[in-house]
C-alpha cells in the first residue's frame, strides 16, 4: 500500500507516518499544495496513492481545498471513481469538522488525538487488511 500523509504538525505527522509504515509506503507532506502536487505527480506516473491522510487544518491550502483538488486531479487524469484513492479527514477535536462538505468525497474522517485501534479499524473497514 502507497500512502501519503499531509500534516503541518511535526509530531503528528511523525506519529502518523510511524503508524502507517506498517502498512507499506509512507510520503509525508508539510502543506496542502505539497500534498496536491505529489499526488499528482505520483497519479502521473502511474503509482498513484491507495490511501491520503488530509489534515484539515494546513499551511497554504486547508485539507477541504486539498480533498477537492485530489479528485479533480483523479478526474482529469481519467481515474475511474472505482480506483480513486482513499481519503481519510483528520481534524483536531476543539476545531470543528463540517460534515456537509463533500462527504461522498472522503471516505473516513478521525480526530486527534488519533486513537490506533481506531485507525487500524478504519483501515481495515476500507479494505486494504482483513
Amino acid at each position: 500500500m502507497k500512502v501519503l500523509v499531509a500534516e503541518d504538525d511535526m509530531a503528528s505527522g511523525k506519529f502518523l507516518t510511524k503508524l502507517l509504515s506498517k502498512y507499506g509506503q509512507v510520503d509525508l507532506a508539510r502543506d496542502g499544495i505539497e500534498a496536491v502536487d505529489n499526488f499528482v505527480k505520483a497519479a502521473s506516473e502511474n503509482s498513484k496513492y491507495d490511501l491520503v491522510c488530509l489534515d484539515i487544518m494546513m499551511p497554504k491550502i486547508d485539507g477541504y481545498k486539498a480533498l477537492e483538488s485530489i479528485r479533480n486531479a483523479e478526474r482529469k487524469l481519467g481515474i475511474p471513481r472505482i480506483s480513486r484513492c482513499k481519503i481519510i479527514m483528520i481534524s483536531a477535536l476543539d476545531e470543528g469538522f463540517d460534515s456537509s462538505y463533500a462527504s461522498d468525497d472522503y471516505d473516513e474522517y478521525i480526530c486527534k488525538p488519533i486513537d490506533i485501534v481506531k485507525f487500524d479499524n478504519i483501515i481495515r473497514k476500507m479494505g486494504f487488511f482483513d
